[in-house]
């Protein structure tokens, strides 16, 4: 699957030199086993009661997966069959969604997802709930957050994470200032105030895609650094930086601040995998997972899926 993004022309060729001058990767981990449908862009995964996986991604309609093993994976369906033609605003009528964030809470599931053109941040993420996650079950619950041409950052690529406190937080952004965050009331899904806070930036620099999870003492926030969407030439990386507070400040393993362009990378491409990232971390029963997308050689998107862990100064690596 070919996914459309949102790079804007002039930031592109800034980066150039960052690309080029990106660390090689070290001995990572190559992707895990995976069989059957795995063309995946942007993924997100919830495990449900009965043991078995969801996973919504951007495609058209924003596209779902089932899975009883976290290994074999098929097809089930879209998330709106009938359309979405509320998004067509933000999407000159493209029905390509993207970068959807799947979680359940309060006995629905919830999906946040993107509506946006490529290299434009005319841009807006929704809200979608379901009693099931099944395709056809969804109900748009209508705009959550969006960004105009004049606004210094771009709403896309939600990510929702409940702090220790129960608090509700939504952390979108790419590119122009980097990672944002809002609050959400937990009632309706949206926004909670007016306030919207920075918590990661390259200054104006390829960065997206962020995930919060708590773990111990420490919120972790991933982010992916240089540019995806490029098939085998993709670059994408997969950077971490962490804080005792949910709304940062995060740091990376060497204290720089991820609002300063910091960030400790923990995945990268290698060998015939390129342009790993957009990661979505899940809670799993016998370990907490690292799901991804990457490109095989020959373009194509593909579902990568590594276990992770944590050494002993509380740093996460994948295995």
């Amino acid at each position: 699957m070919t996914a459309s993004r949102k790079y804007p022309l002039t930031l592109l060729l800034a980066f150039v030199m960052t690309i080029a001058m990106a660390p090689n990767a070290a001995a990572y981990p190559l992707p895990g086993r995976v069989t059957g449908d795995i063309s995946v862009h942007d993924p997100t995964v919830v495990r449900r009661a009965d043991g078995s996986y969801l996973v919504a991604h951007t495609g058209v309609n924003i596209a779902l997966k089932t899975s009883t093993d976290r290994i074999a994976f098929r097809n089930a369906g879209a998330v709106f069959p009938g359309g979405a033609p509320w998004t067509t605003t933000y999407t000159g009528g493209s029905r390509n969604l993207w970068a959807p964030d799947l979680s359940y809470r309060n006995g629905r599931y919830h999906l946040y997802y993107s509506a946006s053109t490529f290299g434009s941040n005319r841009s807006a993420i929704f809200l979608a709930t379901s009693p099931s996650g099944n395709s056809g079950t969804w109900t748009n619950q209508g705009l959550v957050i969006e960004s105009r041409t004049s606004d210094n950052f771009n709403a896309i690529d939600p990510d929702l994470v409940v702090d220790q406190s129960g608090r509700w937080w939504l952390s979108f952004g790419s590119f122009w200032s980097g990672i944002k965050m809002v609050a959400i009331d937990p009632a309706t899904g949206k926004r909670s105030d007016s306030t919207i806070r920075a918590i990661a930036g390259r200054g104006g620099g390829a960065i997206e895609a962020p995930n919060i999870v708590k773990r111990g003492s420490y919120y972790y926030l991933f982010v992916s650094f240089d540019l995806c969407c490029q098939g085998a030439a993709s670059t994408y990386r997969v950077m971490v930086g962490r804080s005792t507070n949910v709304t940062g400040p995060y740091v990376d393993r060497n204290g720089v601040a991820l609002t300063s362009g910091g960030g400790t990378e923990i995945l990268a491409g290698q060998g015939s995998v390129h342009g790993t990232g957009h990661t979505d971390v899940l809670a799993d029963a016998d370990s907490d997972v690292l799901f991804y997308h990457y490109y095989a050689d020959n373009g194509a998107s593909r579902l990568g899926v590594n276990l992770l862990a944590f050494d002993a100064a509380g740093w996460p690596y994948l295995h």
